[in-house]
């Protein structure tokens, strides 16, 4: 078990840290969108570069549709996933396993892969296009998804033999 939660201790920073990326870059994104500051233009195009540099960090068309369905929200809806996925594997750091709050976790994280992306796509898609790309990465979530899903149940039959065995001593 050991192993399992060193593996779990560096997954677990490792979602950390590409949850503040998404987070810094949606907050950079939406700064530098709004104030033109690091913000060049190209066309149709707008590159936002990196602080204080001539470098370009993030591409993408300039179109408000654009710009809040299928750059915004894809940063915000990963970070989040970052983040849940952290809760996730922080379970697996804990003593006990089988609680009602790491319970909740799993559920957080299932019902976010379940449900979000295919609702996300179904808004931005009546404005926009959606490519294969996009449905590649919808059923991947749902399995993901469903992973979790199963994961959860067997964590709450593992609470409900837990609170069986405690009435039974």
């Amino acid at each position: 078990m050991k192993e399992v939660k060193n593996i779990a201790k560096n997954l677990f920073y490792l979602s950390r840290f590409c949850a503040f990326v998404y987070a810094f870059l949606t907050i950079y994104s939406t700064i530098s969108l709004l104030t033109g500051w690091s913000l060049k233009f190209e066309g149709d195009y707008f590159n936002i570069l990196f602080p204080f540099t001539k470098q370009t960090i993030l591409i993408g068309e300039y179109n408000l549709t654009y710009i809040l369905l299928d750059y915004l929200l894809v940063f915000v809806l990963y970070g989040i996933f970052f983040w849940l996925l952290g809760n996730v594997l922080k379970v697996f750091m804990q003593t006990k396993l089988f609680t009602q709050k790491n319970i909740n976790q799993l559920k957080y994280f299932y019902i976010l892969n379940l449900f979000v992306p295919s609702l996300a796509t179904l808004i931005a898609y009546t404005f926009s296009t959606i490519d294969r790309d996009v449905i590649l990465l919808i059923i991947l979530h749902f399995i993901i998804g469903i992973f979790s899903y199963f994961l959860a149940q067997i964590f709450k039959q593992g609470v409900d033999l837990q609170n069986e065995q405690d009435l039974y001593i």
